[in-house]
């Protein structure tokens, strides 16, 4: 069961303050990949927890603010409230088990990069950033 809109409305203005568009139907999400057929596009996999609190939203917003490459697109899709996206969005990568809060990055509609949740926890919001950084350095143009 979806949480309240009200109580995750502020936890995903975290990510689209910065960048995301927020994917909310199976529909959306479609669309959304179907752009991501070219360049580079990082999902993320918000989440209502405590590491996506205190590590997985401030260490994208940190990755993303920082000089260097970027991805061309940033979508996001809210686990335990989009129910529907959250689900079609994992279609998109079939052989990674679900796991939230976690990150997908795409170069031309192949996935080349995942940081799951286990990748995640016990680290702090820098070092979750310098995995992306590394990541988008790597991928991005």
């Amino acid at each position: 069961m979806p949480y309240s809109p009200l109580l995750v409305k502020p936890l995903k203005k975290e990510l689209t303050s910065v960048g995301f568009k927020e994917l909310l139907t199976a529909d959306e999400v479609d669309a959304a990949m179907a752009e991501a057929a070219t360049g580079v596009t990082l999902i993320a996999i918000n989440s209502i927890t405590g590491v996506a609190a205190n590590v997985a939203r401030p260490g994208v917003r940190i990755a993303l603010e920082s000089d260097g490459k970027h991805p061309d697109r940033l979508f996001t899709v809210f686990d335990e409230q989009d129910l529907e996206a959250t689900a079609q969005m994992r279609g998109y990568f079939p052989d990674i088990p679900p796991s939230h809060p976690s990150f997908a990055l795409f170069k031309d509609g192949e996935l080349v990069y995942f940081i799951p949740r286990h990748r995640i926890e016990g680290r702090d919001a820098q070092q979750v950033a310098a995995a992306l950084t590394d990541a988008f350095e790597e991928h991005c143009q």
